[in-house]
């Protein structure tokens, strides 16, 4: 969810080894020891350290810096690899595919549109960090303890200003309804419910708002619009979008509420961009230990990192989104330009379980015929 246009096209093109074709290592190191996390061994007058491997499975909008990665392995003797796999729809049914013989020990990204997906699929360990605090328990997925929570984000559709200009339509009050007016006809695009993480989530915030009888009848009437689906949020908000940092054509896209303070162009100092907080759909961000897990020990010290106050300070830099713990800074411009709505729609986890496959479903014999 990183909104640097340059540094996100080349995390894309970083992505070479996606899972089940191939493992990449997030560093050039081997690994050479699986006894243990750190052993020393002496030959004449040096010293050669060995270190054992954490692989964490994430989608591709996760990062941790290079600083990051060496405090981690500095305090915990792990050397950190990471394996993207593309949208969280896709690493989700990734992880569910090789659940007998998992590609790696932990896993971070799944949201709350996906998570009951990875926990029926009975994916996970259940694992409770010393650092668990109010804000997991307020945030949980289920009561089994499989997931810890790190990120937050309202998922939002994105308003290009210089396009609709905020005196005609106030972000502020722009609601679903309006993506079906005829005034933005072509001007909408998606991503597909099916393999992207917002684009479930715009799914859930339509059946939060319409209900099971009426969310169907409003796709049509998007369609019946013009509106766009992609794939993944790259492609929706750096090819389609017409942002500043976008080559695309249309005024709106599903994003985030927190992209708009990446979008203020030279010379200016308010975004070009801002969230239509009648459409946000909260988006809550899991890590997990893998069942079967070659190193669950590992694993277990990556979560502990991740809700770390190191971890949790980089994220809205890093990530463009919330960190989970509510002592962690925020940038300055983001209460301005980056606010969270006071009524998200939200889905109840145990219908989503229950029912987010039949809708994504009858989404795409609807949307994709």
């Amino acid at each position: 969810m990183k909104q640097s246009k340059n540094r996100r096209r080349a995390a894309a093109v970083a992505v070479v080894c996606l899972l089940g074709l191939t493992a990449c290592s997030g560093t050039s190191q081997e690994k050479v020891d699986d006894q243990g996390p750190a052993t020393q061994a002496a030959s004449g007058t040096e010293a050669a350290v060995t270190t054992k491997e954490v692989k964490v499975i994430t989608h591709d909008s996760f990062v941790v810096t290079d600083e990051l990665k060496a405090a981690f392995q500095a305090e915990t003797g792990y050397e950190l690899t990471l394996l993207p796999a593309s949208d969280v729809g896709s690493m989700v049914n990734q992880l569910i595919l090789t659940k007998d013989a998992p590609l790696g020990d932990a896993v971070v990204g799944i949201d709350n549109a996906f998570a009951s997906r990875a926990l029926d699929a009975d994916t996970l360990e259940a694992y409770s960090s010393p650092a668990w605090g109010a804000e997991q328990q307020r945030n949980a997925a289920d009561d089994s303890g499989r997931l810890t929570a790190v990120d937050f984000s309202d998922v939002c559709v994105n308003i290009d200003l210089r396009a609709v200009p905020a005196a005609d339509y106030p972000p502020a009050s722009f609601g679903l309804d309006l993506l079906a007016d005829p005034a933005f006809k072509d001007q909408l695009v998606v991503e597909n419910p099916a393999t992207s993480s917002p684009g479930a989530a715009f799914l859930l915030a339509t059946v939060a708002a319409y209900g099971e009888d009426g969310w169907l009848d409003y796709w049509q009437q998007l369609v019946d619009n013009g509106v766009k689906v992609t794939s993944d949020w790259e492609t929706a908000y750096y090819s389609e979008f017409s942002g500043p940092s976008s080559d695309g054509t249309r005024a709106l896209v599903v994003s985030y509420a927190s992209s708009p303070p990446s979008e203020i162009e030279d010379g200016h100092t308010e975004p070009s961009t801002a969230a239509a907080l009648g459409t946000c759909y909260r988006q809550v961000e899991y890590a997990g230990v893998l069942k079967g897990a070659a190193n669950p020990e590992g694993a277990q010290a990556f979560i502990d990192f991740l809700l770390s106050d190191q971890f949790q300070a980089s994220v809205p830099g890093e990530m463009w989104v919330f960190p989970i713990k509510d002592t962690a800074a925020l940038p300055d411009d983001w209460a301005a330009f980056a606010p969270l709505t006071d009524q998200p729609w939200v889905v109840p986890s145990a219908q989503i379980a229950e029912k987010l496959d039949g809708w994504i479903t009858q989404w795409t014999n609807l949307v994709l015929k």
